[in-house]
């Protein structure tokens, strides 16, 4: 079957520094990792904007240093949260461009763009990088793409998730199916060995990645994956190793030389990715120096840093990965001896000291290195892609037990937390609970559905609420029932019932104080159409002046041999002297320039000079 008339289904693992798009080919019988324009098999996870254009990817990242207010980065870590969240309020000080609350809480990215101020949601940007995957995809398959399976951290609550979703519906694609991401990586191992793995293997799968961090414990038995517990932080990675190495260089610069740069966006972002180069050179280097020309008021910076200095930095973090993986084995009632395999995840999990916790942790065991940390995501969500999409002969077939991060349930009586569906619980999943009414003569019943693991249920995460209009004439205790229900993608749908009236109400959980609307979806698709277009108009002028600039210049190097050969005429060699002239001060003011103006002055140009220069 030709590429061009195949319906493809990609994995993308939207990471929080950055994305990689993979694809099941079927005729080699594996997954190929998509390479992006530049030869890199992982993009930055970075939109940038200017006063002409709006870049994605590397060339976003690359001028970062130059305008570091326009260039949002970390993203993944504003989805689905409140600007009043803490994290969020912690991420603001360390971030070079400007976050504010709109009316309803909901974070907004502040850009200028072509000259006005913009504002702009985490979905909108994510659903930016997932665009710019999709085109990835599409030039190597020289076909259309519209079918994804979108990762996101197994610790994802259900507003991320669902923002997540939205992300892609604004790029215009289908989601498919959202996984977590140790579960997608479990799918690479798995494959990957599954020459090897016919007997039952647990396999603990540490992902480390640039914002978030996961960790799972899976069992693999044939082809059935099956997801025994799940733990981590949606707010612990690189990004944070990153953090405190610039803090501990910002106070260094300002002891040196009296400078605070704390509050200057440049000098941070260019001491961030110095600090990002010295923490991977870290990973096989015992130290490393920090060179930036020029950081502040023309001041030179320069220091070192040794891997114990960076890992007693850290320390507290490495830590903190440990409790939690001792967490989920605690949860998977599991012992250190019971786990066979520990397969490393995700960029940060290069770090030496992490490696060695976790050796220690696991008392000596050797760590699984045999599958690419930045790759593996994307390569068990193209192969849940290949899984769901029709006409696969050849994709192994693979079942997927996934899990439940955290308890579900309702309000009760004296804020306490009903738990419903417990952590852990295999899903998709429905469960059904009775409950009784909790006072006399109720015209409704408010229906607050939480998730989390604290035994006050104002102390978790609201994620919304119904009324459930019932008999106003029922006393306490009055009989009613609540049904919990988990789909593939990990959203939920909560019902409650009161038999004797027959009534019934429900929702969706959309955590609709933070989630956009579907008339604000719309509106962003309707947008990304118009940034696209505005993307392929720059294009096409930036083709034009190009084309005009190099014909000037091919000409500026003829004109010598020809006068040397044939002696142009002077009338003539004035002509085409005015022309290039005229050509050099349309290119000067290619700004303010239509598009238009270029191609017409260039085949003006051609027609003028081509004829006497005798050239093509």
């Amino acid at each position: 079957m030709a590429k061009q008339n195949k319906e493809w289904a990609v994995g993308i693992d939207l990471g929080t520094t950055y994305s990689c798009v993979a694809v099941w080919l079927e005729e080699h019988c594996r997954v190929e990792i998509i390479h992006n324009d530049q030869g890199n098999r992982t993009t930055p996870s970075s939109v940038a904007f200017t006063e002409n254009q709006r870049l994605i990817g590397d060339a976003a990242k690359n001028q970062a240093a130059i305008n570091p207010t326009n260039t949002i980065f970390d993203v993944k870590r504003l989805i689905g949260r409140r600007f009043s969240d803490p994290i969020i309020q912690d991420d603001l000080k360390l971030w070079s461009f400007k976050v504010i609350a709109d009316s309803g809480d909901k974070p907004m990215i502040v850009v200028s763009y072509k000259g006005l101020e913009k504002h702009i949601s985490a979905e909108e940007i994510s659903s930016m990088i997932l665009t710019k995957m999709r085109e990835i995809a599409e030039a190597y398959l020289e076909s259309q793409v519209k079918n994804v399976v979108v990762t996101v951290p197994a610790y994802f609550n259900d507003s991320q998730r669902q923002a997540t979703k939205d992300a892609g519906t604004i790029a215009g694609l289908n989601v498919m199916r959202i996984i977590n991401e140790p579960t997608a990586a479990a799918l690479a191992y798995g494959l990957h060995k599954r020459a090897n793995c016919v007997e039952e293997r647990n396999i603990f799968i540490f992902d480390l990645g640039g914002g978030t961090f996961d960790v799972s414990l899976l069992t693999i038995k044939g082809d059935v994956f099956e997801v025994k517990a799940t733990a981590g932080d949606t707010h612990l990675g690189g990004e944070d190793l990153d953090n405190r190495m610039v803090k501990y260089f910002v106070e260094e610069f300002k002891r040196k030389n009296k400078v605070d740069i704390s509050r200057n966006p440049r000098a941070l972002r260019r001491l961030r990715t110095a600090c990002e180069r010295a923490k991977r050179t870290l990973s096989y280097a015992v130290d490393t120096t920090i060179e930036v020309d020029a950081l502040s008021e023309s001041i030179d910076f320069c220091s070192s840093i040794t891997r114990a200095r960076f890992e007693e930095l850290n320390m507290d973090l490495f830590k903190k990965c440990m409790d939690t993986v001792d967490r989920c084995l605690v949860d998977s009632k599991m012992e250190k001896s019971d786990v066979d395999d520990v397969v490393l995840v995700g960029g940060s999990s290069r770090i030496p000291k992490v490696q060695q916790l976790l050796r220690d942790f696991f008392k000596g065991k050797e760590l699984c290195l045999s599958i690419n940390p930045d790759e593996a995501v994307a390569y068990g969500a193209a192969v849940q892609a290949a899984l769901l999409s029709k006409g696969n002969k050849y994709v192994p077939n693979l079942v997927l037990l996934d899990v439940t991060p955290l308890s579900l349930g309702i309000s009760v009586k004296e804020d306490l937390m009903s738990v419903v569906i417990p952590k852990n619980t295999t899903i998709p999943v429905q469960k059904t609970k009775g409950y009784g009414r909790s006072e006399d003569f109720q015209s409704a019943v408010l229906i607050e559905v939480y998730e989390g693991e604290r035994t006050r249920a104002s102390d978790n995460n609201l994620l919304g609420f119904f009324n459930l209009y019932g008999d106003p004439y029922a006393r306490r205790d009055h009989p009613l029932t609540v049904c919990f229900s988990i789909d593939a993608d990990g959203i939920l749908s909560v019902t409650a019932e009161e038999e004797s009236s027959g009534s019934k109400n429900g929702i969706t959980v959309t955590n609709d104080k933070g989630r956009l609307s579907t008339q604000q979806i719309m509106r962003l698709i309707q947008e990304a159409e118009k940034y696209k277009a505005e993307d392929q108009k720059y294009q096409k002028k930036v083709q034009a002046i190009n084309a005009l600039d190099d014909f000037v210049y091919k000409i500026r190097n003829a004109i010598e041999d020809v006068e040397n050969s044939y002696k142009v005429h002077p009338q003539d060699k004035m002509k085409v002297n005015m022309a290039i002239a005229e050509a050099r001060e349309l290119l000067d003011a290619s700004q303010q320039t239509e598009t238009e103006v270029f191609v017409n002055h260039l085949n003006e140009v051609k027609s003028l000079i081509e004829p006497i220069m005798r050239i093509n």
